[in-house]
């Protein structure tokens, strides 16, 4: 339950609520251009699937995403065994492909203060945080998984 609320206080309204206020959700009239709606919309629905998936894997480990409300164990299955941070670049993902979708030179903007926002978190906090929290388990696992470019095969640590 805790991860169901999470997803729509957090991701909701970072990739929902924020960017319906800055475009409206107006579709933009591509013509000729239509691929470029036809990009937004497989980044959104890209975006969709994997933020689902990794929060079903927290909700699997019996926690949430919200620092408040950890899981027990390092979460290493799944998306995760490709990049370490799925759910920020399912989000941006999301996003941005609202910006192609909807001509939104503003979610563009957006898409950028949020990567800034969530790039300073990641290395102030969180991996600190996991650091502390899963040791050597978690520093083996950062050094074999990149945090924002997916691997191609899937790391079996």
């Amino acid at each position: 339950m805790g991860t169901f609320l999470f997803l729509f206080l957090a991701p909701g309204v970072v990739a929902g609520l924020i960017p319906w206020t800055i475009s409206g959700w107006r579709l933009q009239d591509w013509g000729a251009a239509w691929v470029v709606a036809l990009i937004g919309w497989v980044a959104i629905v890209a975006g969709t699937v994997f933020l689902l998936h990794s929060f079903a894997l927290f909700a699997m480990h019996r926690g949430t995403p919200a620092p408040a409300a950890p899981t027990e164990a390092l979460v290493v299955t799944g998306a995760y065994r490709h990049v370490r941070n799925p759910m920020y670049l399912a989000v941006l993902g999301i996003i941005l492909g609202q910006s192609l979708l909807f001509g939104s030179w503003g979610l563009a903007a957006y898409a950028v203060t949020v990567l800034i926002a969530v790039v300073a978190f990641v290395k102030g906090y969180e991996e600190p945080t996991l650091t502390e929290t899963y040791g050597r388990q978690y520093l083996n696992y950062r050094r074999n998984v990149p945090g924002w470019w997916p691997r191609v095969t899937p790391w079996r640590g």
